[in-house]
């Protein structure tokens, strides 16, 4: 084989969690074109749903308009409702949801919540509980644009004022509302580097 053909290794992955839906305000679909184009211009890799609906759409797209890869992984059922982005660098076809999320995680160095709807909960807290049990290591981040996410963390604060968890557990996840200053952390505390972007990128 060519040396030219053999795949450049992405220099970091980033799970993203976000919704299949676009949101009612354009600044949703900006943010999402905004994590994609910053993993795409720094050398990176998109680990997601492989949808092409929504954020989830949005997302892939700005990262492989920006020279990033993206894997996708989708069950079966979703594809034959048409629901699959079939630009992906690579698309898994799976069986279920348990499978796509295993093969996901597997793929990611760090994972990132971004809005969405209860599928987005749904792997954000399984992301986290399984951290917090040690079946992973890898850096966990939300993404609280415009404070969606302000009415989930005070809630969870008052499972922690009542005792059904413990400080340590909400230091697990990283928060921010800007999205590259929040990726450049989870990046750097999966031990990984975001190469400085060229001038042709600015």
């Amino acid at each position: 084989m060519n040396i030219e053909t053999i795949p450049r290794k992405p220099a970091f992955s980033v799970c993203v969690y976000c919704g299949s839906r676009p949101g009612n305000t354009p600044e949703f679909a900006a943010m999402a074109r905004q994590v994609g184009t910053w993993i795409g211009q720094h050398d990176g890799q998109l680990v997601y749903g492989g949808g092409h609906n929504g954020l989830m759409g949005i997302i892939a797209d700005a990262t492989l308009a920006a020279g990033g890869r993206v894997i996708g992984v989708i069950p079966k059922a979703l594809v034959e409702k048409e629901w699959a982005h079939t630009g992906c660098t690579e698309l898994h076809i799976v069986e279920n949801m348990h499978e796509r999320k295993r093969i996901m995680a597997e793929h990611a160095d760090a994972f990132l919540a971004l809005p969405g709807g209860i599928g987005t909960l749904e792997e954000f807290f399984e992301v986290w509980t399984w951290r917090q049990l040690g079946y992973h290591d890898k850096p966990v981040g939300l993404l609280n644009m415009n404070g969606f996410f302000d009415s989930l963390l005070v809630f969870l604060n008052s499972a922690v004022q009542a005792g059904f968890m413990n400080d340590w557990q909400m230091e697990l996840i990283r928060t921010g509302a800007d999205a590259e200053p929040l990726l450049q952390a989870l990046v750097e505390a999966a031990g990984m580097t975001a190469p400085t972007l060229r001038l042709d990128q600015i």
